[in-house]
């Protein structure tokens, strides 16, 4: 429902046309309805109405995990130039 912009959420047809659109899948309707209620269901999408967007969790971005640093490369030896 990010993709979509809407405010106040997206309404089920909406996410259908968008996923159409989008991703050259093939899928029946009652699949989609048994996602959202599923997404409702495990807290990462709230219902509005007759509309579905993500749950304030949902929407802020994932904790970054700290890198760790790279081990650098012994320099390769040159080669002498033959006399």
């Amino acid at each position: 429902t990010l993709a979509l912009k809407a405010r106040t959420g997206s309404s089920p047809q909406a996410i259908k046309s968008y996923i159409d659109s989008n991703f050259n899948v093939d899928f029946k309707p009652h699949l989609l309805r048994a996602a959202l209620k599923k997404g409702v269901e495990s807290g990462k999408l709230v219902k509005v109405k007759a509309s579905y967007k993500l749950s304030p969790a949902e929407k802020k971005p994932p904790a970054k995990k700290k890198k760790a640093p790279k081990k650098k490369k012994a320099a390769p030896k040159k080669k002498k130039a033959p006399q």
